[in-house]
């Protein structure tokens, strides 16, 4: 049986009073849908604060019976709500109340079609995700998947880096380091290192260096199915760091070798506007038509 809970998941530094996510609260309960209230905290708080009225819970334990997730704050939001999602296959919807907001699909002044929701007037976009594997001496002792990107980079010093396509060299390099990143996530970090714009529904790897100090380390636009290898050079020992679609900082030493490959899950998000995606480049860049 299809369930018809509706999650809202407002950032509460972004949706200040929760008073845009209280409208949508509103819109859907006139639809005849069931609404829970999961907001994040930046403490990692879930329900402290809640609205008197509303039907609050963990985002964790009310995702298996979610039909739709609305996220309220910028793509660090809807990244968030994705690593909860991937596994349920269940669709987000983004309202962004952050900066650039390249996934979100909805402004706050967009909320009144929300109502859509209940007449299923709207299309799924499935977006490719990474997963990652960091090994040490041959073991592998941290797993991970991302829907924007793993960044490897020193902190604040020069690193040495070596990646690898399927066992192949593609380069080797001093400098800050390197972004591996879904097409989803090229607008992101890839993006301010250099790296190209890539339509976020096709299916590909972006390598991109870091500040690199050699010409001709390029950016790499790979096909899907390539395992990313990365490691971790020995020459120079200043620390070096891996994170996870921004994250937390997880510590990398010399000689390990990071991996990275398409995922068997992936993150579906939720289509209601007419706004291609040229559009929102030309928007959230400034630049004009």
């Amino acid at each position: 049986m299809k369930s018809d809970t509706i999650i809202l998941y407002p950032n509460a530094d972004r949706d200040t009073g929760f008073e845009v996510s209280r409208k949508v609260w509103e819109i859907l309960k006139k639809c005849g849908k069931k609404v829970v209230f999961c907001p994040y905290y930046g403490d990692g708080a879930a329900t402290a604060g809640t609205p008197p009225g509303f039907e609050a819970a963990e985002l964790e334990c009310v995702i298996s019976i979610a039909e739709m997730i609305i996220t309220f704050g910028g793509d660090g939001t809807i990244l968030r709500a994705a690593r909860a999602a991937a596994d349920r296959g269940v669709p987000i919807l983004g309202v962004n109340m952050g900066g650039k907001g390249f996934m979100a699909e909805l402004e706050t002044g967009d909320i009144e079609i929300i109502g859509s929701v209940a007449e299923e007037r709207y299309e799924i976009e499935r977006r490719m995700m990474l997963d990652v594997e960091m090994l040490r001496d041959g073991e592998t002792i941290y797993r991970d998947f991302a829907l924007n990107d793993v960044v490897i980079r020193g902190d604040n010093k020069i690193i040495d880096l070596t990646l690898f396509g399927d066992g192949q060299k593609i380069s080797q390099f001093s400098g800050d380091g390197a972004v591996v990143a879904t097409p989803t996530g090229s607008t992101a970090y890839s993006m301010a290192a250099g790296g190209p714009i890539v339509e976020p529904s096709a299916q590909n790897i972006i390598v991109t260096p870091i500040c690199a100090h050699v010409l001709e380390a390029k950016p790499y636009v790979l096909v899907s199915d390539r395992r990313v290898s990365i490691e971790i050079g020995f020459k120079k020992r200043n620390p070096v760091y891996i994170s996870v679609d921004g994250c937390e900082h997880i510590r990398i030493q010399s000689g390990d070798i990071v991996n990275v490959r398409r995922s068997g899950k992936d993150t579906r998000l939720v289509r209601m506007s007419k706004r291609s995606f040229y559009q929102k480049v030309s928007e959230k860049l400034g630049e004009k038509p």
